[in-house]
């Protein structure tokens, strides 16, 4: 066999494995991934600011996902960049956060805990407690 066809070997080999790793990859999300929940809930929507000063939203909802409830809750107001994996918040409440500027973000946390997941993806349960934090990131 010439070294050509051992090259082109391998890569059929390497594109396949990859090909099965991906496949794999979405099977564990499906089964292990974020669960929505359906049917009404009641939850609340806590903004901190810069200042920490807080604002508290409780909304009814049908909503599955974090961001959906967010677009329900009256007087809350966002923005952010949309990208493959929903929004990145980067306004809330017309407070704007720059981490290129000054290290500020927009922390999503789920009953007093850091979020795993972003708004599009946070499942929303009944009862459940969520944040949206203005933080400074600092070394």
């Amino acid at each position: 066999m010439t070294q050509t066809k051992k090259d082109n070997k391998k890569i059929v080999i390497g594109v396949a494995v990859l090909a099965a790793l991906v496949i794999l990859m979405g099977i564990v999300y499906a089964f292990f991934g974020p669960k929505p929940v359906k049917g009404a809930k009641t939850i609340t929507i806590e903004v901190i600011d810069n200042e920490q000063n807080s604002t508290v939203y409780t909304v009814n909802t049908d909503a599955e996902y974090l961001r959906q409830a967010m677009e329900e809750a009256e007087g809350l107001e966002f923005s952010g960049t949309e990208s493959e994996y929903g929004i990145m918040l980067d306004t809330v409440n017309g407070l704007h956060a720059d981490f290129d500027t000054d290290g500020a973000y927009w922390s999503i946390m789920v009953n007093g805990e850091y979020g795993m997941y972003g708004a599009d993806f946070q499942p929303v349960a009944d009862g459940d407690a969520y944040q949206l934090v203005y933080v400074t990131y600092s070394e």
